[in-house]
């Protein structure tokens, strides 16, 4: 007998979904199979947030933690999840990528911050982020098994350099397979992003034209962008997606919101004058 994943009254099925737990997906509403409860789920990325911690390293410039803290926290507020334990941390690593844990634990790369020319991109970059948490991409993969160790898969995720930051014999490219989300996971993460950019005031087109840039870069070097595109995967057909959802929105409204502010420009001045990179290990 195939259980469904949506939860059913009948004698059988009810008694596996009363051992298994169903719940109530906060975004959509509907009632889902659940073998990960939300404290289960928080506790997971807890402990995957202290490996990126010991096994990757995070940027130690308080001002610069506390400005992407702020923006997310921001953002964060506008979701149906807003009592998630959120935390945001920049990774000081040269990849360009970005990734969520479970339990609202965000982690973005210098080396896409690099990239990131005012406050609605970064906006953008972050909405996705935390559009896989509420969606729980994470935990629906762990719960198909897709995912082994969260830390040591997120340090191959971000970095491509599995070895020697995990500690553990696993090349780049199966580093890929611990996180790497369905199309039809990213265009959620990309719809509900939006969702929460476009609440906190902040404009969604920096979300398009991050993807366009990142798009026009891979053309050029296409080695600098291999991590990101191989965990988010940006066709065409995301970014016209996106620029769907844009064109159906009030134009009044939409040139009402923020596209950048002071405080962006005076992070990213901070930004720019960081030190050089720690030395990479070699692959």
């Amino acid at each position: 007998m195939r259980l469904s994943t949506h939860c059913s009254r009948s004698g059988s099925i009810a008694a596996l979904l009363l051992a298994a737990g169903c719940a109530v997906n906060p975004v959509s509403g509907k009632n889902e199979l659940s073998l990960v409860s939300q404290s289960d789920e928080i506790a997971m990325g807890k402990q995957g947030a202290a490996d990126v911690a010991r096994t990757i390293g995070l940027y130690n410039d308080p001002a610069v933690q506390a400005y992407v803290s702020k923006v997310g926290l921001t953002l964060a507020k506008q979701t149906p999840r807003p009592d998630l334990p959120w935390q945001y941390q920049v990774v000081d690593d040269p990849a360009v990528n970005a990734f969520a844990l479970p339990g609202g634990f965000v982690f973005v790369n210098r080396g896409l911050i690099e990239r990131v020319d005012s406050l609605d991109e970064l906006a953008g970059v972050l909405g996705h982020e935390i559009g896989h948490v509420t969606q729980r991409h994470s935990v629906k993969l762990q719960q198909k098994g897709e995912i082994a160790q969260i830390g040591t898969g997120l340090a191959c995720v971000l970095t491509r350099v599995c070895s020697q930051a995990a500690g553990v014999g696993i090349n780049a490219s199966e580093g890929a397979m611990f996180a790497k989300f369905s199309r039809d996971a990213e265009h959620e993460a990309d719809s509900v992003g939006m969702i929460y950019v476009v609440k906190a005031g902040i404009d969604p087109r920096g979300m398009t034209s991050m993807f366009e840039k990142l798009l026009a870069e891979r053309q050029r070097s296409p080695e600098k962008l291999e991590a990101w595109f191989i965990n988010h995967p940006i066709e065409e057909d995301r970014i016209g997606f996106t620029l769907d959802a844009i064109d159906k929105m009030d134009r009044q409204q939409l040139e009402s919101l923020t596209r950048d502010t002071p405080n962006f420009r005076k992070f990213k001045k901070r930004f720019d004058a960081l030190p050089p990179y720690p030395p990479q290990p070699a692959n």
